[in-house]
């Protein structure tokens, strides 16, 4: 089986969805697809449906290749994919959840984001009640094994997020997560907003990827569209991108640090963390540069002053950065928790496509700035760090690494910076896009189709923490439960992104 993702679905008729195809599959080739995934290496992107139609995105590293795939649903059931591709399985449950379509095959039927307190049911029909405590979580056997229950209610002031712990004294024989707890319905809220309306609401899927958010919807709009936006804001775009990554990895080394009871570190880095929020505020007028990228540009501009004030930080942080490195790296108590702990095996990276520093510190060196790469990236030199440990150790030198290489795209944006206008007007007609762009926890996916009106007829997005969270649960079995929050915030998933 040589054969490309596009060629595999050469026979199938073609969609007008831009910048990469869409094919409309017949149930044979549906099933066809499921089998073929078994034997190729292709990569799933997402999977999403609507009322009578489910969708899939694939892409073929290789012949570097993206394409979506659909099939109609006229008795509200389709081929589950998950057997193949176990990173579907959830998508398949939250697909039934939202639009009433089942997984045929699938494994786990559970409900996945549906908690029993919705008033209606995917398809507007009065919804059956039930008590959260009626969730049956999967059932772990052997002697002398407890439970441990920990949230949605956590003791800091964070997401909520259910976790159920099977131990054997202090070693995890199993955790299960259970999530959703902050589900917004975010599409069905885009669903007739103008494009410029709904962005407000994709900066929000996730308050600390928002640039990347924004980013990802904006180009699925001005895909459909065909709308190109002017040089300079697309480079500012790339300039706010790699700040909010910056901010992120500084935060989360520190954060990492401080659940191993080193709070020096956490000081440190939260300190370089606030000059790069107060920046963010002087440059571009929000600390999390929220609602600042929308479709057809970016909101405002950098003066003189600001590319000034860029210059003094990234001068600061390169400076101080090695030192951090270098304290890290020197404190053997530190390097005991996160060495060899939270290991995920490169296989299951692979399995699940998992991206950023997950991905890459068990040796996925995918980015979707590299591939399938997009502007100002595809201009810019810039080192992808991939290690192979997995473990908690790794995840943390891929940060320190991500912060340097993201240091110096921002000197070279700032030096090479095109004058100009910073947004087009947004056309009202239709169309259907689609986008990949990488935020610091990985790629997020964003699909969008404007009806005649240029109103938003249905809008999908996936965060990287879809095929993240899964890989956590692996990583602390066989750990001691005292090491699972340096695992969960070396992955530091995001419920909000996750729970759409």
């Amino acid at each position: 089986m040589t054969d490309t993702l596009l060629s595999f679905f050469a026979t199938a008729e073609r969609m007008a969805q831009r910048p990469w195809p869409r094919y409309r599959l017949d149930l044979t080739h549906w099933q066809a697809l499921a089998d073929r995934l078994a034997g190729t290496d292709w990569t799933l992107l997402g999977l999403w449906a609507e009322t009578a139609e489910v969708h899939v995105a694939l892409m073929d590293e290789g012949a570097r290749e993206i394409a979506v795939a659909s099939l109609a649903c006229s008795d509200c059931r389709f081929p589950s994919l998950s057997g193949a591709r176990p990173s579907a399985q959830r998508l398949e449950r939250a697909a039934r959840d939202l639009f009433g379509l089942a997984a045929e095959g699938l494994s786990d039927t559970r409900p996945w984001l549906d908690h029993g307190q919705w008033r209606h049911g995917p398809s507007g029909e009065a919804a059956v009640a039930r008590p959260a405590s009626a969730y049956a979580f999967l059932p772990v056997l052997g002697e002398s094994l407890h439970q441990i229950p920990v949230g949605p209610v956590h003791a800091g002031i964070i997401e909520p997020g259910h976790f159920r712990f099977h131990c054997s004294g202090e070693t995890v024989v199993r955790l299960e997560e259970r999530l959703g707890y902050v589900h917004k319905g975010t599409e069905t809220l885009m669903a007739g907003k103008l494009p410029a309306e709904a962005a407000r609401l994709a900066a929000r899927r996730s308050g600390d990827a928002t640039v990347a958010h924004s980013l990802a919807f904006a180009r699925a709009v001005e895909a459909a569209l065909e709308l190109e936006p002017p040089p300079r804001a697309v480079w500012l775009r790339g300039l706010m991108a790699e700040l909010e990554r910056i901010a992120n990895h500084i935060g989360d080394v520190g954060a990492i640090c401080n659940d191993a009871s080193f709070i020096l570190m956490q000081a440190q880095c939260t300190v370089l963390r606030e000059r790069v929020l107060r920046a963010a505020t002087q440059c571009f007028g929000h600390r999390l540069m929220m609602d600042r990228v929308v479709p057809g540009g970016v909101a405002c501009d950098l003066d003189q002053a600001g590319v000034a004030r860029l210059r003094e930080l990234v001068a600061e942080i390169a400076r101080r950065w090695p030192e951090l490195a270098r304290i890290y790296d020197d404190r053997p108590s530190l390097l005991d928790r996160t060495v060899t702990t939270g290991t995920v095996r490169p296989e299951l990276v692979r399995r699940f496509g998992a991206g950023g520093h997950v991905g890459r510190a068990s040796g996925r060196g995918v980015d979707a700035r590299r591939l399938p790469s997009y502007p100002p990236y595809d201009g810019l030199d810039f080192e992808v760090p991939v290690l192979t440990d997995g473990d908690v150790h790794s995840r943390v030198l891929i940060r320190f690494r991500e912060v340097t290489a993201s240091l110096g795209l921002i000197s070279q944006i700032l030096e090479r910076l095109p004058a100009g206008p910073i947004a087009v007007p947004v056309p009202e007609r239709a169309g259907e896009g689609v986008a990949l762009v990488e935020s610091f926890r990985g790629d997020v996916l964003a699909w969008v189709r404007l009806d005649e009106a240029g109103l938003i007829a249905r809008a999908h997005a996936r965060d990287p923490s879809w095929f993240q969270w899964p890989l956590l649960e692996a990583a602390i079995e066989g750990n001691i439960v005292a090491d699972f929050p340096l695992c969960n915030k070396s992955f530091n998933c995001s419920y909000s992104g996750h729970d759409l």
